[in-house]
């Protein structure tokens, strides 16, 4: 059984299922084939090909620069409210005087007006209505499209920075920590800072939650169920999204996280002993014997008790161990509990990795897995896919590994959990392809979403002013060639092994093109359902709309929520177009060539619908 346990703590959560048998006696298949280099396609658009055959493997590639079909769900009032708020986003000095703008918008127009104004323009644009009733008509008329969405309630606390700090700083630290505060030897990394203590600054593609009680906890998770229910009742086949920090005390995600990157690290730090320093995770694979002695010399336990935990786990009976197998000591740290202790690199001295919770921590650890739990199974009865946001880097780690426990229960028949994963990220391919491996071995339903990643310049900042190591790639390139790179892991794996799933979550047009290219390279037809594309609502339907009209699987993240409470999530929304200079600027230009057809062709008053 897979059980989710905090050191010195009872048995929490346990997320078992029958895949969890199989990881005892592993059925391996050979692993893919090639992993190609990354395919580059030429600059430009993709051009379509004809429909295949009935039976062929082939298919449409439709044309991004096809400005006519790209546009053919829109009517001529949508297609100008788009120039507008594209145009209104290039201007920064609109952008950053944005909230004073609103302010006086809403003395200036009175509530009825201003509302009717912001539908005309920004909310119009990214949002899809107030509630699930509101929401309907947009989702079906999108699907009769053959796009498809991704709910989320986008309601934000309008919380002023003060406010936010002082709610992370109480959140996110134990009363044992600050009892024992000079005892402890906590990474920098993974303890809070006031100064970064507003999770919001420097970003524009994500909703940030703030802890405040396990009511309001409570709050949250009612919301998700409601967007569960929504997507379930609005579409046959769609997903839902949530983020963890939502359902709990993000101190736990924080000292979770530690313990799982230390753990990680101490398994690095013992395959250098061996010579296996600089390999892909999933590559490395330990001598048993000499890593059971390198245990000993280190006092964490005799050879003798240190063989016996082995052996009670049934690792290492190749005569090797991988990170996998040494993930699995944690799953059972009632047995092992010794073991959860690491090296202290600058005393020399060996320190347990985490202090006893108190009761009311123990209690509130609880209640977060429990919230996961009735999520995932509403999900699961519903038949709608959840999909688990990625977060901050000192958050994820934790985030990470309670996901996967999620698919390692729900994921048996269908995948119903997907897992997102940052691609600006150094490590984003260890995770991918020990994530890929550990589904693999189990016989479950691998589920991901690929994202370059939203919280950049907030992580390089955090990193550089703290003093920890840089998480992101350096550059702009490293992380394309690292989304390719885990992307063509992923698609290798979906072409030898049904099970895996992935969503190119982008509205980067030739990383479309890239996926579409290799899809058709490895013979995966859209058909199949394994392959997914993802954009947010109102930005890059030139690539949403004639990838769902070529029968690609394609998904709007579709935001709701009444005006005034999702002012937050239209603010980043504006922000984030600015940044995207290059992006919205190809847009504007076929939005544009489209109305000019219209205009010259007496098209202009045309229902579009």
């Amino acid at each position: 059984m897979a059980s989710l346990l905090l050191p010195h703590c009872r048995p929490l959560l346990r997320f078992s299922s029958s895949a969890a048998a199989a990881a005892s006696s592993p059925k391996q298949k050979e692993p893919p084939p090639d992993r190609r280099r990354p395919y580059l396609p030429p600059k430009g658009s993709v051009r379509s090909q004809a429909p295949a055959a009935p039976g062929s493997t082939a298919a449409v590639i439709p044309d991004f620069g096809n400005y006519r079909e790209a546009y053919r769900s829109k009517n001529s009032a949508e297609l100008v409210r788009s120039l507008l708020v594209f145009r209104l986003c290039s201007y920064s000095v609109l952008v950053d005087r944005h909230k004073e703008l609103i302010n006086l918008s809403r003395v200036l127009f009175g509530k009825w007006l201003f509302e009717k104004v912001m539908r005309m323009t920004f909310y119009g644009q990214f949002v899809a209505g107030k509630d699930q009733d509101d929401i309907k008509p947009l989702i079906q008329h999108n699907r009769s499209f053959g796009v498809g969405s991704i709910l989320d309630y986008s309601v934000e606390e309008d919380l002023t920075q003060e406010e936010a700090e002082k709610k992370e700083m109480e959140s996110c630290e134990s009363p044992g920590e600050k009892e024992v505060k000079d005892g402890i030897h906590r990474e920098k990394k993974f303890r809070p800072h006031k100064r970064f203590g507003d999770r919001r600054e420097d970003v524009f593609s994500a909703r940030t939650y703030f802890y405040a009680d396990e009511s309001k906890c409570d709050q949250f998770m009612d919301t998700f169920l409601k967007c569960i229910a929504a997507s379930g009742g609005s579409s046959e086949d769609g997903f839902s999204a949530i983020k963890l920090t939502a359902l709990g005390r993000p101190q736990f995600l924080l000292q979770f996280s530690e313990v799982l990157v230390k753990w990680r690290g101490f398994f690095r730090q013992l395959a250098a002993e061996q010579g296996k320093a600089g390999q892909a995770a999933v590559d490395m694979k330990l001598d048993m014997e000499r890593l059971q002695q390198s245990l000993a010399k280190l006092g964490i336990a005799t050879l003798e008790e240190i063989t016996d935990w082995f052996n009670g786990e049934k690792i290492g009976l190749s005569g090797t161990v991988d990170l996998l197998d040494w993930n699995n000591l944690i799953d059972n740290r009632t047995e092992v509990a010794k073991l959860f202790v690491v090296p202290n690199l600058q005393t020399g001295e060996i320190e347990p990795l985490l202090l006893q919770f108190t009761e009311e921590e123990d209690l509130q650890m609880k209640r977060m897995l429990q919230r996961m739990d009735i999520l995932a199974k509403e999900a699961l009865k519903r038949g709608v896919r959840l999909m688990v946001d990625a977060e901050q880097t000192y958050f994820q780690p934790a985030i990470s590994r309670l996901t996967l426990e999620m698919q390692r229960k729900f994921n048996i028949e269908k995948p119903v959990i997907f897992n997102t994963y940052q691609c600006y990220l150094k490590d984003a391919y260890d995770n991918v392809s020990m994530d890929v491996e550990l589904s693999r071995r189990e016989n479950w339903y691998f589920g991901a979403k690929l994202v370059r990643g939203a919280y950049m310049a907030q992580e390089r900042k955090r990193a550089r002013e703290i003093g920890y190591e840089d998480p992101i790639n350096k550059t702009y390139e490293d992380t394309n060639a690292m989304y390719h790179r885990c992307l063509d892991y992923i698609l290798d794996e979906i072409k030898v092994n049904k099970k895996a799933n992935v969503m190119v979550a982008s509205h980067n047009e030739r990383t479309v093109a890239y996926t579409l290219h290799r899809m058709h390279e490895l013979g995966l037809h859209p058909s199949s359902r394994k392959v997914y594309f993802g954009q947010l609502l109102g930005m890059s339907d030139q690539i949403s709309f004639p990838l769902g009209q070529a029968g690609y699987p394609v998904y709007k993240y579709v935001p709701y929520g009444p005006v005034e409470e999702v002012l937050p999530y239209l603010s980043r929304r504006a922000q984030e177009n600015r940044g995207m200079v290059a992006g919205t600027q190809r847009e504007r230009d076929l939005l544009w060539k489209e109305l000019k057809r219209r205009i010259l062709q007496g098209d202009l008053f045309k229902t579009a619908y």
